[in-house]
């Protein structure tokens, strides 16, 4: 009798649960049934108890049209020690789009069941160990976006299936095992794709000659520290000029190309291929045809038989021959000589990497301000390294004193382009000790303002703050100049919030951000030498790092835009890397970040511009909605952006926070208070009258009184 009615219990026990909690909380705890040895307060919170996991940590709901329940839309686990396997009951989450456990412990196969979500777009199980082989099911997703799988233990190879993520943007398989030749045929169905890393795996056999028809590659193509061997194919240089190889740690042998995206890369992008030559490498390739005739003997026999020297004839029709070759030398160099004069003395160096025209490819000697024609332009060419002052005949400055570097090795060192903008070209350089800086290429022009431009540099250079670009070094001639700055390197504000980076925008993260950015905009406004006013806040402008820290770029440009006589068609831009997949823009766009005040054109800018600007970013912040996405106002220039509207408007109908906030936050409820407290300085920093907005310290110290 006892045991029959434990065993009622029992069953009463698991109906009662089961009906008290949602299929997709079940399945959620699977998730924490399979974790071990882990953090005990990691999931605290998740509990059977509980009717529905929207609120769980690092769950997101939505509401789906025909389910009467929310379903789980994302999970969100990052660096939080978890160890365990990842249960195929994960393969339940129909509606799931977003699943996000990297950095953390967990072990195992990555289960088939997962790409049951037919709204799955991005995968992060980066920084884990899991083993096994790429899951056949893993393109079942029609919209699959991104998948970062880097850093585990996955091994097998690479099947042709992959080639079924016709919608895949970013494909990350780095510092894995994954062995064997790629079959060639995949790349041509990932017309969407703007990253490929397959660095630090054990990958065989030659590059798939079809990889050229990744038209959308837009960052780096990394296949570094493999076994890839034989010729590099041709069809690598019909990819994008903004895509940067990096083919080092190969077996790759032959000539490099002299086409297309490889005249765009550095020496550092061939490095430890031993059997590979040509430039950019100094390494010349053997077998190459000579302009001289090759020495050879003609012995010439009698009718006796024995061997004679050569006759009179042949003596004399080698003497001709030899005097062809050495006109046919000379003309070549008269033409070397003239082609230079046509072309303004520019290097190929220079000039393809810093910008130019095809006709520079011709060249071949590294130079910025054109060959040197006379001796004082030979020292400037040999640099006054960075330490040296430069002058208005031309040379490389530095603003830092910690900074060191020579002119020679800047135009040597492998050189990418981010972009062109209004604020003009942008490079990553990488070093010849492997730092990156970013490289700006303001213009041609302005030769007569040296003194002006140099002043206002320096100014610049002044400007010293941990959330602000640091600009290091400049470089000065007539006919070029150039801004070094410190590279940024995970992306700016805007990518994270569009979702096309692994960055994850908690709270913690947004409110880290959020003050960040107001200390470095304060600093400018009341603490820099000059007291800068920026004119061109906006998410794009914010540059992140790995650790989420702030950094503001473009300030202190539109005057030496001005002086240089750089072309101002376009709009955006940034100073000091991150964007690496900004695509060239060709058409001027409304920025809607700006004050109604600065759209007036003979308006001066003041700090109350950058107040307005910062409160839009806060706004994007709390909403996830973009004012570029808005549209722009057309009747008076004194309208505000439909963004703040459509907050004013929510807060004066009592519109209830979980209808404004970003999906994302909804899950972090216990931040509420903080919420309406950076909407209500929102609010404040938008207001139409510029002088009731608050000033950037005040801003600044009213963030920092929030806890993150």
């Amino acid at each position: 009798m006892l045991n029959l009615y434990i065993t009622f219990y029992i069953i009463f026990f698991f109906l009662n649960h089961a009906f008290a909690i949602t299929s997709d909380g079940l399945s959620l705890l699977s998730l924490k049934s399979a974790v071990v040895d882990s953090d005990p307060t990691a999931l605290s919170d998740w509990t059977d108890n509980d009717t529905t996991p929207c609120h769980w940590t690092g769950v997101t709901c939505a509401n789906i049209s025909g389910v009467s329940d929310p379903s789980v839309v994302g999970i969100s686990l990052t660096g939080k020690n978890l160890r365990g396997y990842i249960p195929s009951e994960l393969g339940n989450l129909i509606y799931l789009r977003r699943l996000n456990l990297h950095n953390n412990n967990f072990h195992g196969p990555i289960p088939d069941q997962i790409f049951n979500a037919t709204s799955l777009h991005s995968v992060f199980l980066s920084g884990n160990n899991l083993s096994g082989e790429l899951p056949a099911t893993i393109c079942n997703p029609p919209r699959l976006q991104n998948i970062d799988l880097s850093h585990n233990s996955l091994s097998g190879t690479i099947q042709k299936f992959l080639g079924n993520c016709r919608e895949l943007q970013r494909l990350i398989l780095a510092g894995n095992k994954f062995s064997g030749e790629i079959p060639a045929g995949i790349f041509p169905n990932l017309a969407n794709l703007v990253q490929l890393d397959l660095s630090s795996n054990s990958f065989t056999g030659s590059l798939p000659y079809d990889i050229g028809q990744l038209k959308s590659l837009s960052k780096t193509l990394n296949i570094s520290s493999n076994n890839f061997g034989g010729k590099l194919p041709e069809s690598l240089g019909d990819l994008p000029l903004t895509v940067s190889f990096d083919l080092r740690h190969n077996n790759f042998t032959g000539e490099i190309p002299q086409t297309g995206s490889f005249t765009n890369q550095g020496p550092t992008s061939f490095l430890n291929n031993p059997s590979l030559c040509g430039l950019p490498l100094q390494k010349t390739c053997g077998g190459n045809k000579s302009v001289n005739f090759p020495a050879k003997s003609f012995p010439v026999t009698g009718d006796d038989g024995r061997k004679k020297g050569l006759t009179a004839g042949l003596i004399v029709l080698i003497s001709v021959a030899d005097a062809f070759a050495v006109a046919l030398i000379g003309l070549f160099i008269v033409y070397l000589y003239w082609r230079k004069k046509d072309l303004n003395g520019c290097s190929c160096v220079c000039k393809v990497r810093f910008g130019g025209n095809q006709k520079s490819k011709l060249c071949s000697l590294p130079c910025v301000s054109g060959f040197p024609d006379t001796d004082s332009e030979v020292e400037s060419e040999k640099g006054d390294a960075v330490s040296g002052g430069g002058g208005e005949e031309g040379g490389l400055v530095a603003i830092d004193k910690g900074f060191s570097i020579e002119l020679d090795e800047l135009l040597r060192a492998s050189a990418y382009v981010l972009g062109k903008s209004g604020l003009g070209i942008v490079y990553k350089v990488v070093l010849g000790n492997g730092i990156p800086v970013a490289v700006r290429r303001l213009g041609e022009g302005g030769e007569q303002r040296y003194k002006e431009f140099v002043a206002e540099v320096h100014a610049v250079g002044r400007v010293k703050h941990p959330n602000v670009v640091k600009l290091r070094a400049y470089y000065w001639a007539p006919d070029e100049k150039l801004l070094i700055s410190d590279f940024i390197s995970n992306g700016n504000l805007a990518s994270a919030l569009r979702g096309r980076t692994s960055t994850v925008l908690t709270w913690a993260t947004r409110l880290k951000i959020t003050k960040g950015t107001a200390r470095g905009l304060a600093y400018l406004h009341e603490c820099s030498p000059r007291k800068f006013v920026h004119g061109d806040i906006k998410p794009s402008n914010i540059l992140l790092d790995n650790e989420h820290q702030p950094y503001i770029s473009d300030f202190g440009l539109n005057r030496l835009i001005n002086i240089t006589g750089y072309d101002t068609s376009c709009s955006g831009g940034f100073m000091g890397g991150g964007l690496s997949y900004l695509q060239p823009t060709q058409t001027k766009k409304v920025n809607n970040y700006r004050a109604p005040e600065a759209r007036v054109s003979s308006n001066q800018p003041t700090q109350k511009w950058d107040v307005y600007s910062f409160g839009l970013v806060l706004l994007e912040l709390l909403t996830g909605k973009s004012p570029e996405l808005s549209s722009p106002t057309t009747s008076t220039s004194a309208e505000i952006p439909d963004l703040v509207k459509w907050v004013r408007k929510a807060f004066k109908e009592e519109t209830p926070l979980s209808d404004m906030v970003d999906p994302m936050l909804l899950q972090e409820v216990h931040a509420k208070k903080e919420v309406l407290a950076v909407f209500h300085l929102a609010l404040a920093c938008t207001e139409q009258d510029p002088e009731i907005r608050p000033r950037m310290k005040t801003i600044s110290e009213s963030l920092e009184k929030l806890r993150t």
